[in-house]
């Protein structure tokens, strides 16, 4: 199995990133959030993992071993391929998806194109044993990213075309500004959100 990929990224396209190692170029189908991570001409490094089917070797690329590994671990659910697997984590981080599994929450897995309220319903039966008790607090950049405001003002900043890493960055600058006392409302905070990346381009 090839576990992971180090080289130069020689493109980038739409759903496919060609990286080179050794001399040869390996094409590895990966989500937008990871291929808005990649610069042509530039070392990269992506976890890995190979599908194999009778009529073709698929590699896909990720960001880090954790997203793999949920790639992996949904695609023991029925009904589950990689292409459903890939979607899943194009909607959602693998942190966000463990929470909704662990607390049966199918109205997130269901936002992913492709996955019904009976597959969601099945992903988090067969899943929620192998996944195990889960924290709804993350951290972004060292500060706590608790749900649900983070998550919906999240959604809507990757829904308005920035990257995933883009968005949590965002999430972490406006937490760190919070003070003790009611939060204020999401579309305050997705505002708050959008200036700060509006700065930074």
């Amino acid at each position: 199995m090839i576990a992971s990929v180090a080289g130069r990224v020689a493109s980038v396209g739409a759903e496919i990133a060609v990286v080179e190692v050794g001399g040869v170029g390996l094409a590895l189908r990966c989500t937008a959030n990871t291929l808005a991570t990649l610069r042509v001409g530039q070392p990269a490094s992506l976890a890995t993992s190979l599908i194999v089917r009778e009529d073709a070797l698929t590699l896909y690329g990720f960001a880090d071993a954790d997203e793999r590994e949920l790639f992996e671990l949904l695609q023991t659910v029925g009904g589950v391929g990689p292409r459903v697997a890939q979607a899943v984590l194009s909607v959602h981080t693998p942190h966000t998806v463990q929470v909704a599994i662990a607390h049966g929450e199918v109205a997130v897995l269901t936002r992913v194109p492709g996955i019904g309220k009976k597959g969601a319903e099945r992903i988090i039966l067969e899943l929620r044993d192998k996944v195990g008790p889960v924290e709804t607090t993350a951290k972004v950049n060292g500060v706590p990213r608790q749900m649900p405001w983070q998550e919906q003002v999240r959604q809507g900043l990757v829904g308005l075309g920035w990257t995933a890493s883009q968005a949590d960055q965002a999430i972490g600058s406006v937490a760190s500004t919070l003070a003790e006392g009611p939060t204020p409302p999401v579309p305050v905070l997705l505002r708050q959100a959008i200036k700060l990346l509006g700065k930074a381009r």
